[in-house]
């Protein structure tokens, strides 16, 4: 049921993704990296199915790690980059090309020999140190802003994969929150008196800002790659380091975790690469903004009078009509000299 279950997760991973994805795509480029771009979303029932659906998946991953190992499930779950992407590009009407087959492939196989290559061990449910979880969680989060900053400003399929690297490291440090979580039960007193619950709830809402701001500046493909790699990878290492997870990295082993990160890398460098991804602001007009923005209405100028004139669409020029000749002049009448003509006549 291992298998089952895993795909299963992969699937409905995927539809979540997709869903979001369009959703996010539609809102305004001035709510990136903003609070506002989740309360805007809040507000759509499209992309709370797509969170549903998220949310029903990884429900359905944990029922994949109780009959079966780590190493494998991940793998399974991995998969989703091959069911999200041709959705994405379906709902879009558009197909992928053989180099983006190539590069989805070229993710999933690297991650799944990169994770089955390190071996994580079982976590060890001895406390972690406070001290510990601060220095483990600074430079996480250190991390995740550095790429985060990185992007700021690039092109848009380029800000969509760093942002996404960063939502990836920064669900990451979810996953160890939440493993710590699962592995040191507390009561209901214990549990709202530590402070694990509320660094998970900022963790994972800082998280999800990011990811969908990354979903918003360019296609899935663009984005969901990046946090697929940088997830699993994040918290690998938190666990090994932490929970004392046990790697293997001698010999063999460290080679195929090498040769994992660089099929990895090399499909996130395809992926991201498409013309699909490229092509994302022909095909995907944002909507405006009232409150200021990259496409809000223009704000008024500063700068000389003449610069803050508006400018008015030039008028067609209308083909001129050929000149009259001018009539000459005729004597105006008088009352007076009225009587005196028809005196004459007569």
């Amino acid at each position: 049921m291992v298998y089952v279950f895993g795909f299963l997760s992969a699937v409905l991973l995927a539809v979540g993704f997709v869903v979001q994805q369009h959703v996010a795509s539609m809102t305004p480029d001035d709510e990136r990296l903003s609070p506002r771009l989740l309360l805007d979303l809040l507000r759509r029932p499209m992309w709370l199915l797509g969170i549903l659906s998220m949310v029903a998946g990884q429900l359905v991953e944990a029922l994949a790690l109780r009959s079966g190992a780590l190493t494998v499930v991940e793998a399974l779950t991995a998969t989703n980059v091959l069911f999200a992407l041709p959705m994405a590009a379906a709902w879009r009407r558009r197909r992928l090309s053989r180099r983006d087959w190539i590069g989805a492939g070229a993710i999933v196989a690297g991650l799944a020999t990169f994770v089955v290559a390190a071996d994580p061990g079982p976590a060890h449910a001895a406390v972690v140190p406070v001290g510990s979880w601060v220095v483990a969680g600074s430079a996480v989060v250190v991390a995740a802003g550095a790429v985060v900053a990185l992007g700021w400003r690039r092109p848009a399929a380029t800000q969509a994969t760093l942002l996404g690297l960063g939502a990836g490291i920064l669900f990451g440090l979810q996953d160890a929150l939440t493993q710590r979580v699962l592995q040191v039960p507390l009561g209901v007193g214990d549990f709202l008196g530590s402070w694990v619950p509320y660094a998970l709830l900022v963790v994972g809402a800082v998280g999800l800002l990011v990811a969908q701001s990354a979903y918003q500046a360019a296609p899935l493909k663009a984005s969901l790659p990046a946090i697929n790699i940088a997830e699993p990878v994040t918290g690998i290492g938190i666990g090994a380091g932490l929970f004392a997870q046990g790697l293997r990295t001698g010999g063999l082993p460290l080679a195929f975790e090498v040769l994992g990160m660089v099929c990895m890398m090399g499909g996130l460098f395809l992926v991201a690469r498409s013309e699909l991804v490229s092509g994302h602001r022909a095909h995907h007009p944002r909507r405006r903004s009232g409150a200021g923005g990259l496409l809000a209405p223009a704000r008024r100028a500063t700068g000389s009078p003449r610069s803050r004139q508006p400018i008015r669409p030039q008028q067609p020029t209308r083909p001129q009509q050929p000149t009259r000749p001018e009539q000459p002049s005729r004597p105006s009448r008088s009352p007076v000299a009225e009587p005196v003509t028809r005196r004459r006549g007569a």
